[in-house]
Order: C-alpha cells, then structure tokens, then sequence
C-alpha cells in the first residue's frame, strides 16, 4: 500500500526470505464484463438494494440509468452518488454515507476516486461512524462491511485489488484508510469502459500503474509473490500503453493496460510504494493535480539515481519492460513518456510554490513510509535534489 509501512517480508539479498499474499478479490475480466452485473449482484445473498458510487462522467452518459434499470429487472433497488470531482474529499464521503441508507451493497464505477468513495463508504454505512474515525488507522475497521463490487474505468490506481483507500481530510492532507474489510468481494474488469478516456488521461493512468508495478518489484518490501503480478502488469503496460493511447478503440490494448493496472494493484497492495509516490503525494499537498501525471514527472525525476542502486530486483524489472538493465532504464522510460505524449509541465496552480515547499512535503510525516521503503537511502539532500528538479518544470502550459 502507499501511505503506510509494509511488514509482511524482509528485504534479505541472497536469501529465502518468507513472504506471504495478501487475499485477491473475485476478478472477472472481459470485453463487455459489465454486462453480468445484475447476475452478480443477485449472487450475494439478500442484496436488495445497492448504492451505485460512479463518476459523474458515466452518469451522466446515461450509464448510471442503464445499470438502475438492469438492476430493477433484477429485483434491486438502486441509490446513485456522482456528486464528486477529483480525488475524494471527506464531504464527498460523508454525502455518500447519507445516499446509502438502506443500501445492501456499494458498487464502484469509475476511476480511482469512485473506486476509494465506494469501499469506505461500505464500511462507515455498515458501522455507522465518521470516516476520520478510521482515518490513519484510528480505530479498526468495522468487520461486517457493506459486500462491494469495484468497477474500474480508468486502468491506472489499480483500487480495486487494493485495500488502501485516499481521501483529502479536513484541512485538505491527504489521509488513508487501510485495512482488509475494505477490499472489493467482486471485481469486473471491462476494457470496452476505458475506451472514452482521452489520450491524456490514458498516458497518465497508465504510467501511474506502470509505476505501481515497478515501485513494488523494487522496494525494501518486495518479495517473489508480489513479482509474480508486477513483472507481468510491466510487460502488458509498456507492450499496449502506446497503442491504448494513440488507438483508443483497440481493445486488445486496452484489455492489456487494465489488467496491468489490476495486477500492479495486487503487487502495491503487498509491497507499498517508494520515492515517486513520495514526490506526486507531496505534489497533492502543494496544490491540485493529477495524481498519474505527479507520479509520472516523479518518478522520472529519481529514476537515474535509483537505477544506481544496480540491484538484481532493479534488473529484474528492467527485463520485465523489455530493456537489458536498470542503467538503460531512464533513457527508456523518458523516450515511452514522449512516444504517449506525456508533457512534462505542472498545472498553474503551482505557481506560488517553489522547491522549498515541495521539499517540506516531502519530508511530511505521512509521506515518511514511502521514502523508508525506497531501495535506496533518501537523505534530505536528495530530497532537495529531487524537488528542485521537479519544480523547475514549466507551470501552467
């Protein structure tokens, strides 16, 4: 996960190093999986009405309409939530709990944020509580959540494998809520949902689950289990994010993007994150922007000093997206960020804010897990390093 520290294995070179799995959810997978919805709902038993948390977006495209109808055929009373934009802020959930009185269930459709709304939601619905009062781990997750159904159209969080949930408190930080109850019963992956997503946010969404899987096959956390899902999420994302990008009805490639961007899920969902994700969460606490893209700009800005780290996790993932080694790793990553037309540039929001502030971000204390699982040791010196770079970028182009 990404905003707290991960336990379950030691990073030991040249050892038999235990490890253990975290549960996957149900995943079907399918050019037109959405359409099974209603039979998957009626699955679960007693399921007589379902909150439907989907991007505003989709709901308005008549999606949301569609399914509440094909669910009343079904015997299923329908509540929709689409009264949100950008990553969750503590109203959006808390309007949410109110929209799910009665509801049995909470399916999630949508990007990340629909995603995150949905399975905390399911849990404050069923206890009854605030969602600051699970925030950070606070108090433990209630043990009877509301069943779940993650829907994700944007291949790139990777959500709904994941039992990490973001959202913006009170005073606009962001905080998690972690815990295993949170996590999808079901999860459908339908590539034909991705197909309207604009080329801009496809790049984006999709270096972010590229960077999922690569940060979790590289960090001090990582372990052979979580490799197995992070390798092969490298290998669909680098093959199909191009063509998902320039070809959007390709739906071969998009298939490919949103099952890589499911298994980096399972692989965060094991081994956390490292310094990129320091860099784009700090970014967020400095002004709006998308989180893919912070990533993004993040990650190529400490790549060539990770890749001096030379471990054979580092090369291993390198081979994973087709190169020989790590060293050849940030010539290759640049080139495939120009190649999905990635612009390398900061919204104007961040005009006011120079390097010393996103250095002091970085140094927050909830961005500390993800610079301690970082392979390498991050001084503060880098971290100026890194911000510097990062806020030199052009703003507001």
């Amino acid at each position: 996960m990404q905003d707290h520290d991960i336990i379950s294995a030691a990073f030991i070179r040249g050892s038999l190093v235990s490890f253990s799995i975290s549960a996957i959810p149900d995943i079907r997978f399918g050019d037109g999986a959405l359409s099974d919805l209603p039979a998957a709902v009626k699955s679960f038993d007693s399921v007589g009405a379902v909150l439907l948390v989907i991007d505003a977006f989709l709901a308005q495209s008549g999606l949301a309409g569609k399914i509440g109808a094909e669910l009343a055929e079904a015997g299923v009373k329908t509540q929709v939530f689409s009264d949100f934009s950008g990553e969750p802020k503590l109203a959006h959930l808390q309007a949410a709990i109110q929209v799910a009185e009665g509801a049995d269930m909470v399916i999630g459709i949508g990007g990340g944020s629909a995603l995150d709304i949905a399975k905390i939601v399911a849990c404050c619905a069923a206890s009854g509580k605030d969602p600051m009062h699970y925030a950070l781990a606070a108090n433990p997750l209630p043990k009877n959540p509301l069943k779940k159904i993650m829907v994700p159209t944007t291949a790139g969080t990777g959500s709904e494998t994941s039992a990490t949930n973001i959202f913006a408190g009170p005073e606009g930080k962001k905080l998690w809520i972690w815990g295993p109850e949170t996590k999808a019963d079901l999860v459908i992956l339908d590539p034909a949902l991705t197909k309207t997503l604009p080329a801009n946010l496809t790049a984006w969404c999709g270096l972010d689950a590229f960077i999922h899987a690569f940060e979790a096959a590289t960090n001090r956390n990582t372990h052979r289990g979580a490799q197995f899902y992070a390798h092969q999420a490298l290998r669909l994302i680098t093959g199909a994010l191009e063509t998902a990008v320039k070809q959007p009805d390709d739906i071969a490639a998009r298939g490919d993007v949103l099952l890589g961007s499911c298994f980096a899920g399972i692989a965060i969902d094991n081994c956390g994150t490292a310094i990129a994700h320091n860099v784009s969460h700090a970014l967020a606490g400095l002004a709006p922007v998308h989180h893919g893209l912070a990533t993004a700009l993040g990650f190529e800005a400490t790549l060539g000093w990770l890749v001096e780290a030379d471990t054979p996790e580092l090369n291993a993932a390198a081979k994973a997206c087709g190169v020989a080694n790590a060293a050849e790793l940030p010539a290759f990553v640049s080139d495939w960020m120009d190649r999905c037309g990635i612009t390398r540039s900061l919204p104007s929001a961040f005009k006011p804010f120079d390097a010393t502030d996103l250095a002091r971000e970085m140094r927050a204390p909830e961005n500390q897990p993800m610079r301690r699982s970082t392979i390498r040791d991050v001084t503060d010196a880098d971290i100026d390093h890194f911000a510097a770079a990062v806020m030199a970028l052009p703003k507001g182009i």
